[in-house]
């Protein structure tokens, strides 16, 4: 795949003194849905402004399908279109209305066949006469979608679009970044939702304090970083471990009814045979065993935790 977003050493310093962006590089290829984690703070909107043309970067280079945002911002900005956090949209106007400005701002020539594919495809039709104040919360993030790919963007910001949306319209939401990428959009999402990473997203990247710790094929990344639980689950309760157990990294929960063993998916060998022999001949009854994936949401809070540890 070739590169569509490319971003070189890029900072960001307000007047304050204050560095939003630490010399940030990522590169985005054509086509994928790169999901963008970090808390509140982090750099994610900042990051996401600067590539749109919103704020200018204080040193470093960005280029959008080949075009730089600074110098060729007219042909850099063709190519994307950006879903904002806050929802600013006119009260009184008509979804087909808005949906169509958005393509003029642009200097698009009108099409109305493109204008009802996007708006069927956000389940949008049956509300295309409707007023922006008539709509629900999740219907107007609808509408900032459809405008943002009302100009046929070929690069798809989502700046936290299912914030405040209950689950099942935002499952509906991931079917329709899905289709978007069938369609060959190139997307970049931030999210406070790791489930969304977990479901959608070709690649993750952690960002905290302005700074970039990892980007990374999220299977990989489960592979590399993951770790699983052994959870066993004794007949008797017990109040202390065998001594014969104490070196075995064992940790007792749920009142002593549970042994939990944590091992890494990398080694060979993962010890759980002569753990289970060693369990049973200190004289402890197995009931249940139970194994539990280290989720994404697990290794970005490490990740994060680790960073601020080592400030």
């Amino acid at each position: 795949m070739s590169a569509m977003v490319e971003i070189e050493n890029v900072t960001k310093r307000y007047a304050g003194g204050f560095e939003a962006l630490k010399g940030v590089s990522l590169t985005i290829e054509d086509g994928e849905i790169l999901a963008l984690l970090g808390p509140n703070g982090a750099g994610k909107t900042t990051l996401i402004s600067t590539i749109c043309g919103i704020t200018s970067a204080s040193s470093g280079s960005i280029r959008v399908g080949g075009h730089d945002v600074v110098s060729e911002y007219r042909s850099a900005r063709s190519l994307i279109g950006l879903v904002p956090q806050e929802i600013n949209l006119e009260p009184f106007e008509r979804v087909m209305n808005t949906v169509k400005f958005s393509r003029g701002l642009f200097g698009k020539a009108r099409d109305d066949a493109l204008i009802e594919k996007v708006l069927r495809q956000l389940s949008l039709w049956d509300k295309r006469d409707s007023r922006i104040m008539q709509l629900s919360g999740g219907m107007k993030r609808r509408v900032l979608i459809a405008k943002a790919l009302a100009h046929e963007p070929r690069v798809l910001f989502l700046d936290e679009p299912t914030a405040g949306v209950d689950v099942e319209l935002r499952r509906d939401m991931w079917d329709t970044v899905a289709q978007l990428k069938r369609d060959g959009v190139t997307i970049i999402l931030t999210t406070h939702y790791i489930e969304e990473a977990e479901a959608i997203a070709d690649r993750v990247g952690v960002i905290n304090k302005g700074e970039i710790l990892l980007v990374e094929e999220k299977a990989a990344l489960m592979t590399r970083l993951g770790q699983k639980e052994l959870r066993i689950d004794l007949q008797t309760p017990i109040d202390v471990l065998p001594d014969a157990l104490r070196d075995r990294g064992l940790v007792l929960e749920e009142g002593g009814q549970v042994l939990v063993y944590t091992y890494d998916t990398k080694q060979d060998r993962t010890g759980i045979a002569s753990l289970i022999r060693e369990v049973s001949d200190a004289g402890l009854v197995l009931r249940d065993l139970q194994t539990r994936q280290n989720s994404l949401e697990d290794i970005f809070v490490g990740l994060v935790s680790d960073q601020e540890s080592a400030a």
